[in-house]
């Protein structure tokens, strides 16, 4: 599932020193690559030389005579050069810069590029930003109205601010292309990055978007990839999230935390996953009002309904150990928390372009959206994850990628693919439906993993991280388990007294 509201990254002095040249340099061709050197110090205080540049690319190739943009990349070289194919590094998102903020004051890496550094034993790392939200080239965002707080949330009013969007972004970028960020051209940017920078076959690592990105590029481009590292993968025709994959995780999620002594309090008969159809039932029934404050210390009242509470459902699961409590929270009548989220995401702000840009490109199979609209948990999350994207397709002006691109297809490229159980952005089901087209892949399922990236997972298997390096240099899969274990979380507990009250009767 995709964020539906981006939170944009923070960009240090040195992005921009870096940027400026380039973007105030006579016009360019496509093709063209512009390169500055730096020196980075790691955490052991060793001077690191790495490169940070701009490619130059069409902003739509289907186009004669089209408009020229810049994507960012950053290279770092191997320490010791040698046979390894160089690792493309594929941000997700869609909607992510991550070449902003590379060192502290002093010059040192920070968290970010020093995990970055550690690929030096494997080969070159080359990453490589998005066309459209990259500070080498354009950063292309858009107005999003303000929804009313008088009446509950709609997945109906959702679809038509979305396409309004649609409409009001073509109107505001006369001068630009918005056809050319659809994910066929994602993947051409990393082709003509690795001819630019002159490497016959790439190694691919990416999570998330990053990895649908990844197999895009195995799609489009199955010669220059030599093997691929993905983490909660999202495939091609999987864009949208499975409702009843979803409503898996978390009973994943929630079978831990109804053995949680923090939780026992405040958990129902029937536990967490009670809790939730209660607040089904309960918000079925009526919508409430809920008196809150907003940041400039005004009262609001907010009014949620039953389609804010299967919203919820979906954006409050990014992390594992956080949701059951916001949903005993709920289950004991304390809203204040949610209604004060529900009113920041309805006051107006903007978003980038190029999340529904590429979404509604690539959209999903005919049989996919079926299976997504009879689902039998639709009745819990509702259509949110997809009804706006694929009302506004027609509206955005990217062309359709067609089932020959969304339908998997068998590769021999290795594949080592990491999924945590606890995923409920890219449910574990979308590897396991990916796994049987790739003869040469190798899945890694993580108990308790959520949705990060590969080596985040894994946080607790150094022996199994050892193995991905070894894999991403040489692409032998000795030591690599189908299995691995993320350590049991402690789980958030609501931030008010437990109730003295019998909790065993059911408010629904």
């Amino acid at each position: 599932m995709q964020s539906m509201f981006p939170r944009f990254g923070r960009y240090a002095w040195l992005a921009w020193l870096f940027a400026m040249p380039a973007l105030a340099a006579a016009p360019h061709r496509a093709g063209d690559i512009v390169i500055e050197h730096g020196t980075v110090k790691s955490g052991a205080g060793i001077d690191v030389p790495y490169e940070i540049g701009t490619l130059y690319v069409a902003e739509n190739r289907q186009r004669a005579g089209s408009r020229v943009i810049g994507v960012g990349f950053a290279r770092i070289r191997a320490k010791h050069p040698g046979s390894a194919p160089p690792v493309f590094w594929l941000p997700g998102g869609p909607g992510l810069s991550v070449l902003g903020a590379l060192t502290d004051k002093d010059g040192t890496a920070t968290g970010r590029l020093r995990s970055w550094l550690t690929y030096r034993d494997v080969g070159d790392l080359v990453v490589v930003e998005q066309r459209g939200y990259t500070r080498r080239g354009e950063m292309l965002v858009a107005a999003r109205a303000a929804l009313p707080l008088d009446r509950p949330g709609s997945v109906v009013a959702d679809a038509q601010a979305m396409r309004a969007q649609a409409r009001a972004a073509i109107a505001a970028n006369p001068n630009r292309d918005l056809s050319g960020y659809d994910i066929g051209e994602f993947a051409d940017d990393v082709d003509d990055l690795r001819r630019a920078l002159d490497y016959d076959t790439i190694t691919l690592f990416g999570g998330s978007f990053g990895s649908q990105w990844s197999l895009a590029v195995m799609r489009l481009h199955p010669r220059i990839v030599a093997r691929a590292v993905l983490s909660s993968v999202e495939p091609l025709n999987n864009g949208y999230d499975m409702p009843s994959h979803v409503v898996a995780a978390l009973q994943r999620i929630a079978y831990d935390a109804d053995r949680d002594p923090g939780l026992a309090p405040y958990r129902p008969p029937g536990g967490v996953m009670e809790a939730v159809r209660t607040l089904h039932r309960r918000f079925a029934s009526a919508p409430v009002r809920v008196p809150v404050r907003d940041e400039a210390g005004h009262m609001q009242t907010v009014v949620l309904g039953a389609q804010d509470l299967q919203l919820a459902l979906l954006s409050h699961t990014q992390e594992g150990e956080q949701w059951p409590a916001f949903i005993l929270s709920l289950y004991h009548g304390h809203y204040e928390d949610w209604a004060r989220e529900v009113l920041e995401e309805r006051e107006a702000g903007t978003t980038t372009l190029i999340g529904p840009l590429s979404d509604s490109s690539l959209g999903v199979t005919a049989a996919r959206e079926h299976q997504l609209r009879t689902d039998p948990a639709v009745e819990l999350l509702g259509t949110w994850d997809f009804e706006a994207n694929i009302a506004s397709a027609p509206d955005w002006p990217t062309r359709d990628m067609g089932d020959a691109v969304r339908e998997p297809v068998v590769s021999t490229i290795p594949v080592v693919f990491v999924h945590g159980d606890w995923d409920t952005s890219t449910p574990i089901e979308n590897t396991l439906g990916l796994l049987p087209y790739f003869p040469n892949g190798h899945a890694i399922l993580v108990h308790r993993a959520g949705h990060d990236g590969t080596f985040y997972q894994l946080r607790g298997e150094p022996a199994v991280k050892q193995a991905i390096y070894t894999f991403l240099r040489t692409g032998k899969m000795d030591g690599l388990p189908a299995e691995a274990s993320a350590p049991l979380p402690t789980f958030a507990v609501p931030s008010f007294a437990a109730p003295a009250k019998d909790v065993r009767k059911d408010e629904g």
